[in-house]
């Protein structure tokens, strides 16, 4: 099945503790349905210091659920992803807008 989101697109999260907050993803897991997108699902994470990094408290993006994102169109709101062919390729729409992303 093609891939309604990728890397790089801009979603907003739909629910939990960061919900209408808005990124970037910056990777995406298909197997495990989830999704690493910057500045949302923070988590402190305690590092020890090495000659490479420096240690201490260090803020991390853990994966959020696919079901919990959405596109933003061009409008900057929510939208579910479409599919369609132009021009023989098969191209990814917001529902909204009907815009191609």
């Amino acid at each position: 099945m093609a891939a309604k989101l990728r890397k790089g697109d801009k979603v907003i999260v739909l629910s939990g503790r960061d919900a209408s907050k808005t990124g970037e993803i910056l990777s995406v897991d298909p197997k495990a349905g989830k999704a690493i997108v910057e500045g949302v699902n923070m988590a402190i994470r305690h590092t020890r210091q090495s000659q490479a990094s420096q240690g201490g408290r260090i803020p991390k993006a853990l994966p959020i659920d696919l079901s919990n994102l959405a596109i933003v169109d061009a409008n900057g709101k929510a939208s579910r992803v479409g599919f369609r062919e132009e021009d023989g390729k098969k191209v990814r729409y917001a529902k909204t807008t009907g815009d191609v992303i």
